[in-house]
C-alpha cells in the first residue's frame, strides 16, 4: 500500500481558492494518491470533507466522510462530480470549512442532490445525497467553482470573517 502524506491546507484568503478548476483528465495512479493524500489530511485535520483547491491541487476532485464519529469510516472520493438534480426542499446546516477554521456559520441549501462522478478507479456513478452528505458534497462542489460557504453570508459578515482570517495566518506565519 503506498504510504500517504499529509498535504498543507491553505487558509482564506489565498487566491487559488477562488479559482474554477479544471476537470481531471485521466484517472491515473497520481490522482489516487492525490485523493489517498487528501483523505488523510482530512482525517488528520479532522474534517468531513476536503477539495483539491483546499490543498493547491487546482483539479476537480474532492473526499468526504461523514459517517458518525463511532461509525467505521465510509469515505468517498468524487472526480469530475456534476450535481444533476436536486430536491426543491432545503435544509439548513452550520457549515464549517477547513480553509476557514474554527467559523461556524448557517447556509441554506437543497436538501437533496442527486451528482454523478468518477471514482478513484475511473468508474462512473450517480448517487443521491441526502442530511450532512447532501450539505459536504455541495460544499466541496463549491470549493471546484471558487465559492466559498461564507460567500452565501453577508457582505459584513463575509468581511469579518475574513479579517479573522487574515490575523489566524499573520499569527501561524509566526509560529
Amino acid at each position: 500500500m503506498p504510504r500517504m502524506t499529509l498535504r498543507k491546507i491553505l487558509i482564506h484568503p489565498d487566491p487559488r481558492l477562488k479559482k474554477v478548476c479544471e476537470r481531471v483528465a485521466e484517472v491515473d495512479a497520481e490522482i489516487r494518491k492525490l485523493a489517498d493524500d487528501m483523505l488523510e489530511t482530512m482525517y488528520d485535520a479532522p474534517g468531513v470533507g476536503l477539495a483539491g483547491p483546499q490543498v493547491g491541487v487546482m483539479k476537480r476532485i474532492f473526499v468526504i466522510d461523514c459517517a458518525d464519529k463511532d461509525a467505521a469510516p465510509d469515505p468517498m472520493i468524487l472526480i469530475n462530480p456534476e450535481i444533476t438534480w436536486e430536491s426543491e426542499e432545503l435544509n439548513t446546516y452550520e457549515e464549517g470549512c477547513l480553509s476557514i477554521p474554527e467559523i461556524y456559520e448557517p447556509v441554506t441549501r437543497p436538501e437533496l442532490v442527486r451528482m454523478s462522478y468518477l471514482d478513484a478507479d475511473g468508474k462512473k456513478h450517480e448517487d443521491e445525497f441526502d442530511a450532512l452528505y447532501a450539505t459536504a458534497a455541495q460544499h466541496e462542489l463549491d470549493h471546484l467553482d471558487g465559492v466559498l460557504f461564507i460567500d452565501y453570508l453577508s457582505k459584513m459578515k463575509r468581511a469579518m470573517i475574513t479579517n479573522k482570517m487574515k490575523k489566524l495566518k499573520k499569527e501561524r506565519a509566526r509560529d
